[in-house]
């Protein structure tokens, strides 16, 4: 029961919610634009029951995984309502929507997660230890030293302060410091993008002082503009993660769905559900990233086809191939998924966490 309800419901939740979020994006603006929608369904086939309303069935099925928005010829250009008949700044804004959803649904999930009232570690963060010849110790930080502010906005807590270098890696930081003689005063420090291991971006090793926790929550005007900006904040972050990848830094952490299920129950057993709100946000956001790469099947891929016809001055790519290469690319994302299943499995039988 504790599986269910503590990894099972809470996977099977936020995927419904990232997926349908996405479908919507597809369905909505084909709609508005005059693409011929032949289903939209929640969850996915054998269906359990459904009703056809203005030329489209909506319909319930039994596999409860999301959902799904099924348009009249992606490909085959033949039919005037198909969304391949449509001009290619419709097929650009239909294709595209799905991933322009992900990247909106964050802002709602970060600001119900901060309208929820939760605890929040409050105190001074000190620096417990600087690495010889890092970026820290150039700069003058020091043993002992407190942080009171980086960049001028005041830090509360550890996760602040090592939010605001993540933020601003391959930059140079203004730490304002109390150093152990009484002395304040503000330093510049590079954060950088590919560290020893172990060492962190500046070089410090910090901790919390004197910490204690507070309840904290935010009135709907000011929990959205803070949704909006941990959403901005989130996608700096992604993009930072990759220039790391291409600096020497080590390569990203790769889970399929057993892995991300695991997750999903370690920060409810953790963290709580107001957590998994802000989880949640972030698999949105990833979702909306890597759906909108170039990859074949996946909507950048097709994205990639209107690319490529709008340089060929028009001339189309024949449907016929097209729909091979989508069909070759459905096939090597399903070898993936299950090379990476095969490995979430792995982990989890030898006890080990996504997030250590």
């Amino acid at each position: 029961m504790d599986l269910i309800l503590h990894t099972i419901l809470p996977f099977v939740g936020v995927l419904v919610v990232l997926i349908i979020a996405h479908e919507l994006g597809h369905y909505i603006t084909a709609k508005l634009t005059g693409v011929k929608v032949l289903e939209a369904g929640l969850g996915y086939p054998p269906r359990i029951w459904g009703f056809t309303w203005r030329d489209t069935i909506y319909s319930i099925n039994w596999l409860p995984l999301g959902g799904f928005c099924r348009l009249l010829g992606e490909e085959d250009p033949s039919n005037p309502g198909s969304l391949a008949a449509k001009p290619r700044w419709i097929r650009l804004l239909v294709l595209a929507a799905g991933s322009g959803m992900n990247f909106i649904l964050p802002i709602l999930l970060f600001a119900i997660a901060f309208m929820i009232p939760h605890d929040v570690n409050v105190g001074l963060t000190q620096i417990n230890y600087v690495v010889p010849n890092a970026p820290a110790e150039e700069a003058g930080l020091q043993n002992g030293d407190v942080i009171f502010e980086i960049d001028g906005d005041e830090v509360r807590n550890v996760r602040e302060v090592s939010l605001a270098i993540r933020l601003n890696l391959g930059e140079t930081i203004d730490f304002t410091v109390k150093h152990p003689d009484g002395v304040v005063e503000t330093v510049p420090v590079l954060a950088r993008w590919s560290p020893p291991e172990g060492q962190g971006p500046t070089g410090i090793q910090i901790g919390n002082l004197y910490p204690f926790t507070e309840k904290e929550s935010f009135p709907p005007w000011q929990a959205v503009p803070k949704g909006w900006t941990s959403t901005l904040d989130s996608l700096i972050l992604a993009r930072n993660e990759v220039i790391s990848w291409t600096k020497g830094s080590s390569g990203p952490d790769v889970a399929g769905p057993v892995g991300i299920a695991q997750a999903t129950g370690e920060v409810v057993e953790e963290s709580g559900f107001d957590v998994l709100l802000e989880f949640a946000a972030l698999l949105s956001i990833n979702l909306a990233i890597i759906n909108i790469l170039p990859l074949p099947m996946l909507d950048g891929g097709r994205i990639a086809f209107v690319l490529l016809e709008i340089v060929r001055g028009g001339r189309r790519i024949a449907p016929e191939r097209e729909a091979l290469v989508h069909l070759v690319g459905l096939a090597l994302i399903i070898t993936f998924a299950i090379v990476v299943t095969y490995f979430d499995v792995i982990r989890i039988i030898r006890g080990e966490s996504l997030f250590r």
